[in-house]
């Protein structure tokens, strides 16, 4: 393969329809469902050592075999990946625990988690020949399609709620793309998207719309397994708006399996936090359907998580339970509470997405879900910094 590309086909995590992965995809139009990319991993697996990543420059594409583009000259990058695992000392000793973590994300560039998909994402569509981008986003995944397409040399444009935080709509515009507010929700920002797809030829970046945001996303199973001494932890407590990174590190976890590179064969349990303004994922766990319905006047603080349905809840819903995991909600004033409290003991302004991780896992403990001598990650997926309007 050139230049030890392992990428096979993708195939719809539905119905198992497999799909060329060195022409344009979005998703399986039988099933709307989404598109997942598969390696060859015993190839990988014979030809690739664990030990060997390590020893490579730090960052996302340390980890280039199992990532989706074909040429590594094709690389669209800002220096992503790699952000630290940090261990919460003082709201460890404050709930009885052991072992608490956070994957502090707001250090990747656009200072969001947002910028491993992008950077995946983008490079793929620069080397599939793509010159025009188009999202709909709640602020964080438009500012970094904005960043990376720059730097790819492409055109973007981002329809985004009008509510969206201010900075995120001035970097979107400071990075060079065509902006558009929109009176209402990340889902109708998203019917503006799929017109100007459609009619326009703008390759739409949705989340889940096209198969390789998630490939990015993923890389911090990988990081997490790799800081853990090639274990996982007990549990992993994540934000979910539109399920990505969730959906990603799942399938991390089960490429390492396959790898052989997991030194235990036990995986986290996967929970997910929403807003108690916007919890389509929490109420489907809860009545133990296979779908999400769209949440109605949905509103949090959290703009991440003010999604009402995501194009993969299926896919959310099933990795959730496979992972013997569950999912909550928080209320808005507890997220800005646990983020007061995040940032005071322990230094980290998060955004609140990723202090509702923390307020989650208050609820979490008080309910006898978590015990104190399992091992935690919550999830800071971006910098509060970003939430600061003028």
């Amino acid at each position: 393969m050139d230049n030890n590309s392992y990428l096979i086909n993708l195939t719809c995590s539905v119905c198992g329809r497999t799909f060329l992965a060195d022409q344009l995809q979005t998703y399986c139009p039988d099933c709307s469902a989404p598109l997942l990319a598969k390696y060859d991993l015993p190839a990988i697996r014979r030809d690739l050592d664990r030990h060997l990543v390590t020893q490579r420059p730090k960052g996302m594409w340390r980890w280039f075999e199992l990532l989706p583009v074909r040429q590594r000259q094709n690389i669209t990058t800002l220096g992503e990946g790699d952000t630290p695992l940090l261990r919460l000392d003082e709201l460890g000793k404050h709930f009885g625990l052991r072992n608490l973590f956070m994957k502090e994300e707001s250090q990747n560039p656009t200072g969001t988690f947002k910028a491993r998909g992008m950077a995946a994402a983008v490079s793929k569509a620069s080397e599939l020949g793509i010159t025009k981008l188009v999202i709909p986003s709640a602020g964080n995944a438009g500012g970094a399609m904005a960043a990376y397409a720059a730097r790819a040399g492409m055109e973007a444009l981002i329809y985004m709620p009008e509510n969206s935080p201010s900075s995120n709509i001035l970097e979107s515009k400071m990075m060079g793309a065509r902006v558009e507010l929109v009176d209402g929700l990340i889902d109708l920002a998203g019917k503006y998207a799929q017109q100007m797809e459609s009619s326009e030829a703008w390759f739409n970046m949705s989340t889940f719309k096209e198969p390789y945001r998630l490939e990015g996303k993923k890389i911090m199973g990988y990081e997490i397994a790799e800081s853990f001494g090639w274990k996982l932890p007990d549990v992993i407590i994540y934000p979910t708006g539109g399920g990505t990174g969730l959906v990603g590190m799942w399938k991390a976890f089960s490429e390492l399996k396959e790898l052989g590179w997991l030194e235990s064969q036990s995986l986290p349990r996967m929970i997910s936090v929403q807003a108690e303004g916007c919890a389509p994922v929490v109420k489907a766990i809860h009545l133990g359907s296979m779908r999400c319905e769209p949440w109605q006047e949905a509103h949090t603080i959290a703009a991440g998580l003010c999604v009402p349905k995501s194009f993969a809840d299926q896919l959310i819903l099933k990795d959730i339970r496979q992972s013997n995991g569950t999912a909550i909600s928080v209320s808005d004033a507890d997220i800005l509470h646990w983020q007061s409290q995040l940032a005071e003991k322990e230094g980290i302004f998060a955004c609140p997405e990723g202090a509702a991780t923390l307020a989650g896992l208050v609820i979490l403990l008080k309910e006898g879900v978590i015990s104190p001598d399992e091992s935690i990650v919550l999830f800071n997926t971006g910098s509060g910094l970003k939430y600061i309007c003028p």
